[in-house]
């Protein structure tokens, strides 16, 4: 079964495929773009490009269908649009009429600089700063990137002492994943509990396109940083590299990715940073289906014990993972690794109203239920979920819709005159016909009052 609501996390080419034209231009005018661009690509799409990065003349149509084999058209035809859908490639008229394609000229020229070798180096090593004192190796560089991204989840899930930016706290409401009322703290969204259930990949990638998307906003330059993470994904892990040349932009972000986990500066005005595990995967977006890390807290994969009693044992030490059980459940004891916790009505409808589901609730808890649990046939008691259920139909029994209040007619015929009319315009909401009441929708209420009054003048 689906969950209710789903995120678009969209993969590395469907982000590029939004981008304009001249965006696009100006990013494969870097071949760490284009090189990353290349690697994401389907396999025979890959054989195309190959094919004809030393081609100087457009290949014929004709000629190019003649690679695959009828029965793969349809991969064929996939490729023609993802090479088309990127400005990889574009379509010319040969001689003769026929038509031909060949590569944009920018993402060639610089694919062959990327594969072959020249241009400028795309980082500036730290070995021309001297030897790193604090130099951090790959064990410590993984264990701070995880710590550093735990936090901002453990910030969405309200655990005391989880702090960040004010940058990314309006980043998280933005992006929908958490709430903010009038001088109240942030809540999470049900879209920000889905977001926690996604892998640590598709976490950072989604939250790093809500990032871009803001970023001409923040007067950054697209381009730019986009350039630089995708320089990252192929920097070399522990090793470190320098600050010199950065534009302020470059810096800004790079303080935001510090934040996020994806490099390590020991000081703010350290002149040198250490790309992490987090920022080298990153540009495979959700595409990467042998992630390295794995979702941060959860160690195994399943801790929950949930008895027919709606008491609930989570078998875990981490915050954040006791924090997302504390989202629809009542706390009881806490143990050094155990917590143990009450499924309640009130639980569970204070989950709903922050606009958690009840499928995404019983979701999480299948997905995190414990070994011994997975040897049961359903996962979890079906008392458990058919009441998780009911409780959020509780708060379903009634639907609120404003509207204005229509009353006191004269006779019969005014009130069927007005509801018709109201009733044509589609703002009809509700009528009780023995009592001559209606309710229109605040949108059609100028018309229909309008209409009231022209009707009452011309009798």
């Amino acid at each position: 079964m689906k969950l209710r609501v789903q995120l678009q996390c969209k993969n590395l080419h469907e982000y590029l495929r939004e981008l304009s034209p001249e965006v696009l231009d100006r990013l494969y005018d870097h071949p760490a773009t284009c090189l990353a661009v290349y690697r994401e690509l389907p396999s025979l799409a890959k054989n195309y490009v190959m094919r004809m990065l030393f081609l100087d003349q457009p290949l014929p149509q004709a000629a190019l269908a003649l690679w695959v084999k009828i029965d793969s058209q349809k991969d064929h035809d996939e490729c023609v649009s993802v090479l088309a859908g990127l400005r990889l490639w574009h379509s010319q008229q040969l001689q003769g009429g026929l038509q031909g394609y060949i590569l944009n000229p920018v993402f060639k020229d610089n694919l062959r600089i990327a594969l072959l070798g020249g241009g400028k180096a795309w980082a500036d090593e730290g070995s021309s700063l001297g030897p790193d004192r604090h130099a951090r190796d790959i064990l410590s560089l993984d264990r701070y990137a995880m710590e550093r991204w735990e936090v901002i989840l453990q910030f969405m899930v309200g655990s005391p002492g989880a702090a960040v930016s004010q940058d990314i706290a309006l980043l998280l409401v933005q992006a929908g994943l958490m709430k903010s009322e009038a001088g109240e703290a942030p809540y999470i969204t049900s879209a920000g509990f889905q977001f926690l259930l996604l892998d640590t990949a598709s976490q950072l990638w989604y939250f790093t396109l809500q990032y871009l998307n803001t970023a001409q906003s923040r007067g950054m330059e697209l381009v730019e940083i986009l350039s630089f993470l995708f320089q990252l994904s192929f920097s070399t892990l522990g090793r470190d590299y320098s600050v010199e040349g950065m534009s302020d932009s470059l810096l800004t972000f790079l303080q935001h990715l510090r934040e996020f986990g994806l490099v390590f500066q020991r000081k703010r005005k350290s002149r040198r940073y250490y790309p992490t595990r987090l920022a080298i995967t990153l540009a495979a977006g959700v595409t990467s289906t042998s992630s390295t890390l794995a979702t941060p807290g959860t160690g195994d994969a399943g801790f929950i014990v949930v008895e027919t009693n709606y008491r609930l044992y989570a078998y875990t030490d981490s915050e954040l993972q006791i924090a997302l059980v504390a989202l629809f459940s009542e706390m009881l004891y806490r143990f050094p690794n155990v917590v143990v916790a009450q499924v309640t009505r009130e639980s569970v409808q204070q989950a709903i109203a922050n606009g958690i589901t009840a499928q995404q609730i019983i979701h999480f808890l299948r997905t995190r239920a414990h070994p011994v649990m997975l040897k049961q046939t359903p996962v979890l008691p079906p008392t458990i979920t058919d009441q998780i259920r009911l409780w959020e139909l509780e708060r379903d029994r009634l639907t609120f819709t404003e509207g204005v209040l229509y009353n006191q007619f004269l006779s019969q015929v005014d009130f069927e005159v007005l509801r018709d009319r109201a009733q044509g315009m589609g703002c009809l909401v509700w009528q009780d016909v023995a009592h001559r009441v209606l309710v229109v929708s605040p949108q059609g209420h100028s018309e229909v009052k309008r209409f009231w009054k022209r009707q009452k003048s011309n009798t």
